[in-house]
This record gives structure tokens, C-alpha cells and sequence, in this order.
């Protein structure tokens, strides 16, 4: 299956693009922003990605743009230490496409959906706890914790009272029809999949997700050239929360107090100006072709010079 990528024009239009210049992909996935960006204006990328299966699959993308496109390894939190180690002091863009890409949805051995039978891993650096790991040593609370937190299910403590009582767990459809079972034939009527808030509470807390967002954010700001742009896409509250609040508090002036001499204390300086004041959503026709495409929200901002 070809990535799709999500609201392509408008991140495009975000990163207000341009000859010479240098972007970051945090997310390069299926590489699809990669491909557009260069295509775009005579620049350079940066692709990074913390699983290794798709570096290994955009090397024919590097191939294609000899000199244009490098592609790391690693986790999007590191881009700083990462764009320093490909030799670049800053960039002019930096691209994040939150959540779970097309090709680790798509793959069953990757054990992120409930629509085909898998392992239950969920794991996107294929490395460290799988989801598997964590339902079956973990004990009812902490898992219910989860699933309130990451995943805002209100059944929660019912969903890891069953979990606890039927491990140990290792396929994902044994883990849908669990949850399935214990909502209830009034769940299972509804649009979405009843096992839809669980799984995404447990790839968010798998790969410390919105944890390395925030990281994400600060490295950013540390990367990009002054008038240098920013687009995440989000697919859920947690994350947009994460970003809107990012970008809030760092759009204002803050007072930075001082112990020794509060009356001259100094002021931070805005880092961000907001692209636009409320986020972008897709259009009708891109959700018609990509539902996936549904819940995304893009926030993007502009560096300003420090």
C-alpha cells in the first residue's frame, strides 16, 4: 500500500518552502512529505524515523535524490544531536506527523490494529516493552492508569479487571474481542471499533508518545533558523493539546524572574508567531479518499528571532 500523506498542500504551504533551503521529516514513514518537499523547491531534508524498517525502505527514495535526502535512525526527540551529526547547524522547516504510520497499521507482525490478527507488540523502534510485555506484568491499576490517561476509555477498570483475569495475552484480536466482549453488544454497534480507545491508550504508552512529543517541540525550537517554519499533524486531543499549549505559551512574553533582584527581572522574548489562530482540518475530498485522514488537525508556527 502506497503512504498516503495527510493534508499534504496545506503542510507544504505551512513550511513556506523555498529554494536553498533545509527541512526536517521527523516522521519520514512512507516518506511521502520527503518526496513532496523535494519535488517542491531545490532543497535539502533531513528524514528521521525511529523505526528501522522505514529507513531501510526509503533508501531507494535517497537513491532518487542523490546529494538531496538523508535518512537517520532514531527517535524525533533527538532531531538537534541528529541534524548536528548529518552536519547541519539549523533548519528552515520541521515537519512531524504524529501517531501511527500507514505501513505499521497495514502490518499485521506490527500488532497495532485490531482489524487482522497479530502479535501484540506495537512497538515502533521494535525495540524495549512490548504491549504484550506490559498487560501481562503489569498489575490492574497501572493498566486501568493507561487506559484513562491514554486512551480516555471509561470502562477502564473493567477492561483491565478482564485482561488481568485472562493472561497471559499475546495476539491482537484476542485483545479486541477481550475488550469487545466485556463493553458489550451496545458498544460493538457503534461507529468505531470497541477496542479502538484501548489499543491507541496502549501504542501511546508502548512508545512514550506524547512524551517524546514534548521533547519534540523543544527540540525543534532549538533547530530552526529564525523565520523557519513548524507543522505538526495531530490525529488526537492529547497530542493537539501537547502542540497548542507548545505553541501558546511560546507565542507570549514571560517574565523570567530573578531571586536576587526581582524588580529587574528580565522578559523572554516570544519564540513563535502562529501561522494561523486555529488549527488546519482536511477537506471533504480528502477524507472521502483517506478517512484515516478524519481527526487530523495541523498547527504550525513561525520561528522568530531570538
Amino acid at each position: 500500500m502506497s503512504h498516503v500523506p495527510v493534508m499534504l498542500a496545506e503542510v507544504l504551504a505551512s513550511l513556506n518552502l523555498h529554494d536553498g533551503g533545509h527541512y526536517v521529516d521527523g516522521t519520514f514513514g512512507g516518506g511521502g512529505y520527503s518526496r513532496a518537499i523535494l519535488e517542491a523547491c531545490d532543497c535539502r531534508v533531513l528524514g528521521i524515523d525511529r523505526d528501522p524498517e522505514a529507513i531501510a525502505r526509503g533508501q531507494a527514495l535517497v537513491a532518487a535524490y542523490p546529494g538531496r535526502l538523508t535518512l537517520m535512525h532514531g527517535a524525533f526527540s533527538d532531531m538537534d544531536s541528529l541534524l548536528a551529526e548529518s552536519g547541519e547547524a539549523a533548519t528552515n522547516g520541521v515537519v512531524l506527523d504524529l501517531g501511527v504510520s500507514s505501513f505499521q497499521f497495514d502490518e499485521p507482525d506490527r500488532g497495532f490494529s485490531f482489524r487482522a490478527d497479530g502479535p501484540l507488540d506495537m512497538r515502533m523502534a521494535a525495540e524495549g516493552m512490548s504491549a504484550a510485555d506490559f498487560l501481562n506484568t503489569a498489575d490492574e491499576r497501572e493498566i486501568a492508569d493507561v487506559l484513562v490517561r491514554y486512551g480516555e476509555e471509561r470502562q477502564a477498570r473493567r477492561i483491565a479487571r478482564a485482561i488481568v483475569k485472562a493472561r497471559p495475552l499475546s495476539r491482537t484480536l484476542e485483545l479486541a474481542d477481550l475488550v469487545a466482549d466485556v463493553l458489550g453488544p451496545a458498544a460493538q454497534r457503534l461507529p468505531i471499533h470497541p477496542a479502538t480507545r484501548t489499543f491507541q491508550a496502549l501504542r501511546i504508552h508502548v512508545n512514550d508518545e506524547l512524551g517524546e512529543l514534548s521533547r519534540a517541540l523543544e527540540a525543534a525550537t532549538e533547530i530552526l533558523a529564525p523565520q523557519g517554519r513548524l507543522a505538526v499533524v495531530s490525529f488526537h486531543s492529547l497530542e493537539d493539546r501537547i502542540v497548542k499549549r507548545f505553541l501558546t505559551e511560546r507565542g507570549k512574553e514571560t517574565p523570567q524572574p530573578s531571586r536576587h533582584a526581582p524588580q529587574t527581572a528580565k522578559t523572554n522574548k516570544p519564540q513563535y508567531r502562529l501561522v494561523s489562530s486555529k488549527p488546519l482540518t482536511p477537506g471533504e475530498a480528502e477524507i472521502h479518499a483517506n478517512p484515516r485522514a478524519r481527526s487530523a488537525k495541523l498547527r504550525a508556527a513561525e520561528r522568530l528571532a531570538a
